[in-house]
């Protein structure tokens, strides 16, 4: 097999070097960002296919990855839990299509459902502590041969292998020259974990949406999205906001402790771009665009990515 790039060193782009390299491809991570830096190390890690397109796709690259994840799952080290939860709906036609990628889910009972909430769907799914599964994830990579390279990649011109994979979030727009990406800001706070497995997903929430995913240690408060806004630093009353929320969903939350608070981008576009072309002689792959769902599409796209490279 020839030598490939990968630019971009989060889920997508760790997820797929470790898949090239495993088929055996020469695999040379290209970033400006460790892995812990990038807005892969914010989300909050449940499988869930949020603001990610085509649904037919979506659903065929989520199973791939909620098939992995349950076998990752039963091991340790790697910070994937499975764990129980519930998706609550306040409206009375809630977009279900996502529950055909799950085999195992039920709709809540009367007594599971909070004040204003319609109906809901109880079901298990991989909840996984990112910045443990990320360092889990380079250290695979560093095992099977994958090169590390702290670069900012301007131009794909500047890369030399022949083979390129674009999976740089919002960067990769810039690469491309795709003008259709755009940036969903979502805020989030980390609190002690009081003894929490079970988390919960309330997007339709009348205070903004709301989700409680309990990790580790911690559990993740979120959250926010808004159209457009680049801002990094975190927002003290959006904050506020969220706690809000979070303590009117799970109140063993209202006195916890906050660990830590982010802000990230999910890089959003009307359809995940996974295609690929040649350029001047290079075959480029582009893997981005997936929204909220990099982690849950992560091990699907890279299969597909690897079959392109092929």
């Amino acid at each position: 097999m020839g030598d490939v790039a990968v630019v971009g060193a989060g889920v997508i782009g760790l997820t797929c070097a470790l898949r090239l390299a495993e088929a055996g491809h020469r695999v040379a991570v290209l970033a400006d960002r460790r892995p812990s830096e990038t807005v892969s190390a914010v989300a909050g890690g449940l499988w869930f296919p949020y603001r990610a397109a085509p649904v037919d796709l979506v659903l065929r690259w989520g199973q791939v990855s909620l098939s992995r994840f349950r076998e990752l799952a039963a091991a340790d080290g790697n910070g994937v839990y499975w764990r129980e939860g519930i998706v609550l709906h306040r409206s009375a036609a809630p977009d279900l299509s996502w529950t055909a990628a799950v085999p195992d889910h039920r709709p809540a009972e009367v007594g599971e459902l909070p004040d204003g909430v319609v109906s809901g769907v109880v079901c298990s799914l991989p909840v996984v502590d990112m910045p443990v599964y990320l360092e889990w994830l380079a250290a695979c990579c560093s095992r099977v041969g994958v090169a590390f390279r702290h670069s900012t990649v301007e131009s794909l011109d500047a890369v030399p292998q022949p083979t390129v994979v674009v999976a740089a979030g919002l960067r990769s727009g810039d690469l491309t020259g795709d003008g259709t990406l755009e940036p969903v800001r979502g805020q989030v706070v980390r609190l002690a974990n009081p003894g929490l497995t079970r988390w919960v997903v309330d997007d339709d929430n009348p205070g903004g949406m709301a989700y409680v995913i309990p990790r580790g240690g911690d559990v993740v408060c979120g959250g926010t999205a808004d159209e457009g806004a680049r801002d990094l630093t975190p927002d003290a009353s959006v904050e506020r906001g969220v706690l809000a929320r979070a303590g009117e969903l799970v109140p063993e939350l209202r006195n916890a402790a906050v660990l830590s608070r982010a802000v990230g981008l999910r890089p959003v576009r009307p359809s995940v771009r996974l295609d690929r072309v040649v350029l001047g002689g290079r075959a480029v792959i582009s893997c981005y665009g997936h929204g909220g769902a990099g982690v849950t599409l992560s091990w699907g796209c890279a299969e597909d990515v690897a079959e392109l490279a092929a």
